[in-house]
C-alpha cells in the first residue's frame, strides 16, 4: 500500500499497483475534493491488468492506525490451512453483499519452498555424515559466511556460494557429488529427496490465536458501520465452530470509539443537567431545560438519515456540542417564567406564557447567531472542508429543529414539572415576623 497525497492505493495478491505520472495539484488549484477525484483513481487501477487493487481516503485525524479502512480478523486455534480455507469462503460471501469494492486476506499461501530431505540411513552406511553433507549443501541453498577478510580498510563477508544459474532448478542436485569413506564420489539425489510446497508469507497471529484478517475498501456509498455490522452479521451465521472474530486498525478504532461516544454523551447531559441545578437550585427546573435536547438532536439527525452527511467523529463532536448550545432557549424561558412568578403571583401557565412572549425576541436573536456562526462551516472549502461541514451541519440543523420545537414544548412542559411559586408568594406573613 502507498499514497498519492492523501489517497491510499492497496494492493492484494501479493501484487503492488504503481500509476506513473498520476499526482494531484495543490488545493487553490484543485476544482474537484478527493471523494470526487476517488472514482477517476479507481478507474485507472481497474485499467491495470493483473493487479487487483483499490484506492481509499487516509484518515483525517493524525494519529489514527493505517492500512485498510476494513479490518475484519478471524481467529481460531486450529490449523492456518483451515483457517485459510474458512477465510476464503468468507470473502467470497461478504463479496456477495455488494457492501465491499475489494477485499483480500494477509494470510496467503504464495511463498514457494524447497523441502530437502535427508536418507538418514543410507547416508550412515555409506558413511558419509551430517556435517560432510551440510558442508555440501551450504553452497548450494544457503548464503552463510565462513570468514571475512580486509581490503583497502574495509571488512567484507567470505560467502561461498554456487552461482545462481547453478542452482536455480532443485533438479541440479544431480549433478553435484560427496565422497563417502572410500573415496567414490556418490551423488547427492541418492542421499536426499527435494519436494516443493507453498507455504504463507508470515504466520499472522491475534490476541495469541491463529488468525487471518479480512481487510478490504467499502463500496460507494456504504459506511464503515454497516459494512462492520454485516461482517458480524456473516461471522455469526457462516463461521464454523472454534472461530472467532475480531477488529484491528480502522475498523478496531471505529468499534471502541463508538462504545465511548455513548458514554461521553451520556456525561456530558449529566454535567450540563448538574450544572444547571447549581444555577437554578432546583433539580425540577433542568429537566425542563434539557427537554429541548432530544428534539435537537432529532433535528440533526434527520439530516445524518437523508445521506447529507454520515456518523463520524465530526458529526459526534457537534452533537456533543449541541447539548451545551440548545440548552439556553430553555434557560431564557425557564428563568424568567420563575422570576414573574415570584414578583408578579402569576400561575405556572400565565407565567410561562408571558415569558415565551416576552423571551421570543432574545430567543431567535441568540438561536440566529449561533446557526448563522456554523454557516462558514457548511460553506467551508479547502483541505478538511468535509469534515468541517458535517460539524456545521449537525451544529446547525440541531440548533434551528430543537429552537423551533422548543418554543412549544417548553411551555407546555414547564406548566406540569414547575414548582408553583406563586402559590408561596400569597402565602400571609406569620404575626410574630411582622
Amino acid at each position: 500500500m502507498f499514497q498519492i497525497n492523501g489517497l491510499a492505493l492497496g494492493g492484494g495478491g501479493g501484487n503492488n499497483a504503481m500509476i506513473a505520472g498520476m499526482k494531484l495539484v495543490d488545493w487553490s488549484k484543485r476544482s474537484k475534493s478527493q471523494m470526487q477525484l476517488l472514482p477517476r483513481v479507481q478507474a485507472k487501477l481497474n485499467a491495470i491488468t493483473g493487479v487487483q487493487a483499490a484506492g481509499f481516503e487516509k484518515p483525517s485525524l493524525p494519529g489514527s492506525p493505517t492500512g485498510f479502512p476494513v479490518q475484519f480478523v478471524l481467529t481460531s486455534s486450529g490449523q492456518y490451512r483451515n483457517i485459510d480455507q474458512v477465510t476464503d469462503a468468507f470473502i467470497a460471501k461478504a463479496m456477495q453483499s455488494g457492501e465491499f469494492a475489494f477485499l483480500t486476506k494477509d494470510l496467503r499461501y504464495d511463498n514457494p519452498q524447497v523441502l530437502v530431505t535427508i536418507d538418514r540411513s543410507l547416508a550412515g552406511e555409506l558413511g558419509i555424515s551430517m556435517a560432510d553433507l551440510g558442508s555440501n549443501l551450504a553452497p548450494l541453498l544457503s548464503g552463510n559466511y565462513v570468514n571475512r577478510f580486509n581490503l583497502n580498510g574495509r571488512s567484507y563477508k567470505v560467502i561461498p556460494q554456487v552461482p545462481d544459474r547453478f542452482r536455480a532448478d532443485p533438479a541440479q542436485l544431480r549433478d553435484y557429488y560427496v565422497r563417502d569413506t572410500a573415496g567414490q564420489l556418490i551423488p547427492l539425489s541418492t542421499l536426499i529427496s527435494v519436494q516443493t510446497r507453498v507455504t504463507p508469507e508470515f504466520l499472522p497471529q491475534m490476541q495469541q490465536l491463529n488468525s487471518a484478517t479480512v481487510e478490504g475498501v467499502l463500496a460507494p456509498g456504504v459506511t464503515l458501520g454497516q459494512a462492520l455490522q454485516y461482517l458480524e452479521a456473516l461471522a455469526h451465521k457462516e463461521l464454523p465452530a472454534g472461530f472467532s472474530f475480531d477488529y484491528a486498525g480502522q475498523s478496531r478504532q471505529y468499534v471502541e470509539q463508538g462504545n465511548t461516544f455513548l458514554v461521553t454523551f451520556g456525561l456530558s447531559i449529566l454535567l450540563v443537567y448538574l450544572l444547571l441545578a447549581a444555577q437554578f437550585e432546583s433539580f425540577r427546573d433542568p429537566l425542563i431545560v434539557m427537554v429541548t435536547v432530544p428534539m435537537a438532536i432529532s433535528g440533526a439527525l434527520v439530516f445524518l438519515y437523508l445521506g447529507a452527511a454520515t456518523l463520524n467523529i465530526y458529526t459526534e463532536v457537534g452533537l456533543v456540542t449541541l447539548i451545551g448550545l440548545i440548552t439556553k432557549q430553555g434557560i431564557l424561558i425557564v428563568q424568567f417564567a420563575n422570576v414573574i412568578q415570584e414578583t408578579e403571583g402569576l400561575d405556572r401557565a400565565a407565567a410561562v406564557q408571558k415569558a415565551s412572549s416576552i423571551r421570543l425576541r432574545p430567543i431567535l436573536m441568540t438561536t440566529g447567531a449561533m446557526v448563522f456562526g456554523a454557516v462558514p462551516l457548511i460553506l467551508a472549502a479547502g483541505p478538511g472542508s468535509v469534515s468541517r461541514f458535517d460539524m456545521g451541519l449537525v451544529i446547525a440543523s440541531g440548533l434551528a429543529i430543537g429552537a423551533l420545537f422548543s418554543l412549544y414544548v417548553v411551555p407546555a412542559i414547564y406548566t406540569y414539572l414547575a414548582a408553583d411559586k406563586s402559590a408561596a408568594r400569597a402565602e400571609p406573613v406569620p404575626e410574630a415576623s411582622r
